[in-house]
């Protein structure tokens, strides 16, 4: 048996290269490396209130602190402490590197770094992404904006022709500093999404006929199982998540017996050097 197949199971590793399985990418994915960055929502919670002075209720809660900076002090200066936290390019790490040279139908990436877009262009050039923006002041009647591999901002319609589309929906600090972070960006989003105006219809096409497979993902908060939920919707599955099953709380546990997602009780970096030898 080869070392890929003990770290995960072959059922999951052959559906994942033949396509048939969409990464689910959290922030867990770039704490197997050494960042630059925060990569969880508590670490950019306290990023921010060590910028800006809190009050005590939105201490340690991302989205409450994001909205209280918004609030008080701009939305700009939201935008520009969310760019700071991410102004070093953060490096791929080498499972992203390995999904990039798959050359994937999507992934999905749920962080604000641009980790795996340079991953991507280090595995070629047919590739985009669609990046969910916050509609807060735009005075657009759109949910999303679409960027080349270059970075360029191009039609949405764009996106059918790529070989490997990259779907950002919380938006990313690369290329554009798009973000939905505060409860606001979420208000208008979370009153559509049931009805899936908010997700991209290229999106919608990619999902159908396949599965997801969660890496570095939490879903301790409700609106980020209610993203989840969305996206997988009228996906085919089946799905899976690399997730210790001994730090799920009750909600995680509920969320993923409802979805049918099967968990890897793997250690994700241990899952990482299996791919990588492999």
């Amino acid at each position: 048996m080869s070392a890929t197949s003990l770290a995960l199971p072959e059922e999951v590793l052959t559906r994942l290269r033949s396509g048939l399985l969409v990464p689910y990418l959290g922030p867990g994915v770039m704490a197997l490396g050494t960042p630059s960055a925060p990569v969880s929502d508590t670490e950019l919670a306290q990023f921010l209130g060590g910028r800006v002075a809190l009050p005590r209720r939105a201490r340690g809660n991302l989205w409450a602190a994001a909205q209280y900076i918004e609030t008080q002090r701009h939305r700009k200066a939201l935008v520009a402490l969310m760019a700071e936290a991410y102004v070093q390019p953060v490096a791929p790490v080498p499972i992203q590197s390995w999904l990039a040279s798959l050359q994937l139908p999507m992934i999905v990436d749920t962080w604000y770094d641009g980790a795996i877009r340079a991953a991507l262009a280090q595995a070629g050039d047919d590739w985009g992404e669609i990046q969910g923006i916050t509609r807060a002041g735009i005075g657009e009647n759109r949910w999303y904006r679409a960027y080349d591999g270059s970075g360029a901002e191009v039609p949405v319609a764009a996106a059918e022709s790529w070989r490997t589309l990259l779907y950002k929906p919380h938006g990313s600090a690369a290329p554009a500093q798009n973000f939905l972070v505060a409860d606001s960006d979420y208000v208008e989003v979370l009153t559509e999404i049931d009805i899936q105006s908010p997700i991209p219809e290229e999106v919608k096409r990619r999902r159908e006929g396949r599965g997801f497979l969660f890496l570095g993902c939490r879903f301790h908060d409700q609106m980020l199982r209610i993203y989840a939920r969305q996206i997988l919707k009228r996906s085919a599955g089946p799905h899976w998540a690399v997730l210790p099953a001994e730090t799920l709380t009750r909600n995680e546990e509920k969320f993923y017996a409802q979805l049918g997602i099967t968990l890897i009780t793997v250690p994700l970096a241990e899952i990482e050097r299996g791919l990588v030898a492999a």
